[in-house]
């Protein structure tokens, strides 16, 4: 095990894999031996957020760096903040300029990051295995509209949730 000063060679780390939190959630979904926990339904809606998250923040650093895995890719990587991105996801008059794959991933950001903050805050509140269900469909598809569009449009998404706007 290491320790909390030990850091792993550049080469050695790599980001996360939103197909594979995905997959994941999809699992924790079908945990136990006929209804999964609360716990696992709450952890599945959690990590369905986090997939989208690590996708934006993968692309982010694709897109704005030219070396993978670079130092300067993990800067990229690690600049995305949770708070900052939802609010730019939520100025519309700036999303007017993105294709409408990508307000839509936008929205989903948004929609998804409420739906996490509510199962891993709420005390309250019970969750069924089909709503779990549709709001991993739903992170899964926002991935999928996400990836479909081309380079220029995505880089300039991950520039607006990165960087503050400041007048010429």
């Amino acid at each position: 095990m290491l320790g909390r000063s030990a850091k792993l060679p550049l080469e050695r780390t790599c980001a996360v894999n939103s197909p594979d939190l995905i997959e994941t959630a999809r699992r924790l979904t079908e945990s136990g031996a006929l209804q999964p926990t609360q716990a696992d339904l709450r952890r599945a809606v959690s990590t369905a957020y986090y997939a989208v998250f690590h996708n934006l923040a993968g692309a982010a650093a694709d897109l704005l760096t030219s070396s993978s895995r670079s130092p300067e890719w993990h800067q990229v990587y690690r600049a995305l903040e949770h708070g900052k991105a939802r609010i730019a996801c939520r100025q519309q008059a700036a999303m007017r300029a993105f294709p409408m794959e990508i307000r839509a991933f936008a929205k989903a950001f948004v929609d998804l990051q409420d739906a996490r903050h509510q199962a891993d805050y709420a005390l309250v509140g019970q969750y069924s295995k089909p709503d779990v269900l549709a709001t991993i469909d739903a992170a899964e598809d926002a991935i999928g509209q996400f990836e479909q569009v081309d380079d220029r449009h995505r880089r300039g998404f991950a520039v607006h949730v990165l960087f503050k706007r400041r007048q010429p």
